[in-house]
């Protein structure tokens, strides 16, 4: 998934200048793009980028699973509390707990046997960092982080984002294009790393469902609920229809048999 007309996200690259940046960095085991197009002084546009880049680094170090001193290793191992953890690591274990019920036990940050809350910390990482920016003034942007997106404003006054959700299958092509100027874009699935999600309740790796996209107005949140989607497998579709209704969080998905679903809210480019 990719913002529209956004270059591809290889290595570290910057362009920076009065009308905005855009930056890509490798962290987190993916490419994270950031575009900001406020017209700002070209110095306060590499401060912010600096800073939302710096934050990202630490969420990597605090919670990556495969830095062995992270927090979330050495929580596992027995070596730290959580009452003796950061208070992100309580903050994250807290969601995690609140999305587990909320999901009926299919978001699950122990599924496959040990500590692992990937499936909320990258997007509630971007979501920090799109909430920092905005209250730094810079209210037009979007970050990226591997298919979990954040937006907010446009790329120009009156124009809104337009975001390409990127077909399983056939590389070359999108299965929807979304556009807004404040949305929380995640997806989660199979096509790119395999029958790589847990069903929690089975112990057992699922497929039936390839591409699973949540959108609403928190990208942690949203992450979360296209991860226990992709575990509940075609009953799946049905949660996702009455979230739809409860919650405002709309999605699209395509199964591992061809077949696509969108919920009537998806807001799909006019």
């Amino acid at each position: 998934m990719s913002p529209a007309g956004a270059g591809s996200p290889g290595g570290t690259g910057v362009v920076a200048g009065a009308s905005g940046l855009r930056r890509v960095e490798f962290i987190m085991g993916t490419a994270i793009s950031l575009q900001l197009a406020d017209a700002l002084p070209a110095a306060t546009v590499e401060r912010l980028a600096e800073q939302t880049f710096a934050w990202l680094r630490e969420v990597d170090e605090r919670f990556s699973t495969y830095k062995v001193d992270s927090e979330v290793n050495r929580l596992d191992r027995g070596e730290l509390t959580a009452e003796r953890g950061s208070p992100d690591l309580r903050k994250v274990l807290d969601a995690c707990a609140d999305l587990w019920r909320a999901t009926d036990g299919y978001f699950d940050a122990h599924a496959t046997g040990r500590l692992d809350p990937s499936g909320y910390v990258k997007g509630w990482a971007v979501q920090v960092a799109s909430d920092r920016l905005m209250a730094a003034g810079a209210t037009n942007h979007w970050i990226n982080a591997g298919g979990d997106v954040r937006l907010r404003g446009g790329p120009a006054p009156g124009m809104p984002w337009r975001i390409g959700i990127a077909h399983p299958w056939e590389k070359d092509k999108v299965a929807w294009v979304l556009a807004g100027t404040d949305l929380a874009i995640a997806t989660s699935g199979t096509y790119e790393r395999g029958f790589h999600v847990v069903d929690p309740h089975t112990g057992e790796a699922v497929s039936a469902l390839c591409s699973v996209t949540v959108v609403g107005p928190d990208l942690g949140t949203a992450d979360a609920y296209a991860t226990a989607v992709v575990a509940m497998g075609t009953p799946g579709l049905d949660w996702l229809a009455r979230l739809a209704t409860r919650t405002g969080y709309e999605s699209a998905v395509i199964t591992e048999d061809g077949r696509a679903f969108s919920s009537a809210g998806l807001p799909v480019a006019s």
